[in-house]
């Protein structure tokens, strides 16, 4: 990106022209996020409020919807008129491409004399670094293959959290038959995606997961496996509302906070919805894994993007610093709903399902049957997630065969390679 360093180069000079504050301790930072809900504004509003309490000076750029896609939009503008932000949500191979574009900036000199490396999950770790220097700051772990469930209207069908897909499939019979929406759902593609991945580590298992939707293996995205997750998804389609298409995700998850639904099928970003709610996670909703056997992984962190001036360059240090550290980590994921990136913070003020969330990593880790996020951008390149969420929206919206939906799949992903 030769273009990206000559408007930056002009960019900060018109920003100091404009109007040199004073720098401050902890310096200055513009974080663009797309965290705007419920529990995700109020666990950023952790984050800006520890950088203010050192000192700093906080600039939030928000951008909300479409599970980052909009933010990632303004992102490339921003950079392309040479003004990024100096630290922006973003995680997977996208860190890895905007490094090779030359738009980020190390962080490792803090990272070394902190000792990241001692208290991340190594997958964890080697994601957050470029060439071997960590140019970005994991906030969390998110667990992806969540099952939520309202324990009153299970009690109504006389049914049990599901361990099985076939448990699943009969217990959303018998919802239905009283009247009750089995699934709330959005429809959107990261959210068709979000199910998508969590059906097939369910059915696959681990290793067909990390063939097919990480490697890319052509076998494994044609095997009869894969028909099997398309014909599962054809299933669930027929247990949402009809009211599903274009909701956001919060809304599905109020839908079985209030009794609208039994189930959702959603990461455990949720969980921060029923705590600002002052729902009991385990008691007012229920949390199990999802049918199968395995953790897919996702992690918000912040990339520090190249910008000039010791005021924003003090700034981000201060802010990696302030992310990795172990009070944050705690106060920051009991807002969210996620588990602490470092594994070394104790849980004891977390609720059931962080701990059985962290017990299952750990296990996970030890089995190898720890997978990286398609829908979250953990696994693959934009582009690849891309086309694949568009077959898997298109199979969840029409009439398509999964036979069709599978050799579509794998059109798609040469085409983008």
């Amino acid at each position: 990106m030769k273009l990206f360093a000559r408007n930056l180069t002009l960019a900060c000079g018109i920003g100091l022209l404009a109007g040199s504050a004073p720098a401050v301790a902890g310096g200055s930072v513009e974080v663009l996020h797309w965290w705007t809900s419920g529990g995700e504004a109020k666990a950023i509003g952790e984050l800006k409020s520890s950088f203010e309490a050192q000192g700093g000076t906080w600039i939030d750029s928000p951008i909300a919807g479409g599970g980052g896609d909009p933010a990632m939009t303004a992102l490339r503008a921003r950079v392309m008129a040479g003004n990024p932000p100096s630290a922006v949500q973003l995680k997977g191979p996208g860190i890895q491409e905007w490094a090779q574009e030359g738009g980020v900036a190390d962080v490792d000199d803090v990272a070394q004399a902190e000792h990241w490396d001692d208290v991340l999950p190594p997958v964890l770790a080697s994601i957050m670094k470029y060439e071997g220097k960590y140019v970005a700051a994991p906030v969390n772990i998110h667990r992806v293959d969540w099952l939520w469930a309202n324990p009153e209207l299970l009690a109504q069908v006389g049914a049990e959290v599901p361990t099985t897909w076939e448990e699943f499939n009969a217990t959303a019979e018998k919802l239905e038959a009283a009247g009750i929406t089995p699934l709330a759902h959005g429809g959107q593609p990261w959210q068709d995606a979000t199910v998508f991945e969590v059906v097939a580590l369910g059915i696959g298992g681990p290793d067909f997961y990390q063939k097919a939707l990480v490697e890319l293996d052509p076998e494994a995205l044609q095997s009869d496996t894969m028909i099997a997750v398309f014909d599962q998804m054809r299933t669930l389609r027929g247990y949402v509302d009809e009211g599903f298409p274009g909701r956001d995700w919060n809304l599905a998850t109020a839908m079985v906070m209030n009794g609208e639904a039994a189930f959702q099928i959603m990461g455990d970003w949720a969980k921060g919805e029923f705590l600002a709610a002052g729902k009991v996670p385990g008691e007012d909703v229920l949390c199990a894994p999802a049918p199968g056997n395995g953790f897919i992984l996702n992690s918000d962190s912040f990339v520090m993007f190249g910008v000039q001036g010791d005021e924003w360059v003090e700034g981000q240090k201060v802010l990696a610093s302030l992310i990795m550290s172990p009070g944050f980590q705690e106060t920051f994921n009991l807002a969210k709903g996620s588990i602490p990136a470092r594994v070394d913070v104790a849980l004891d003020k977390f609720d059931v399902c962080a701990q059985k969330s962290h017990a299952d990593l750990t296990t996970a880790i030890g089995t190898n049957a720890l997978v990286p996020s398609l829908a979250h951008e953990m696994a693959v390149p934009r582009s690849i997630r891309g086309e694949i969420m568009d077959v898997v929206t298109e199979h969840f919206n029409t009439d398509m065969s999964s036979q069709d939906a599978v050799q579509r799949l794998v059109d798609a992903i040469q085409r983008a390679g």
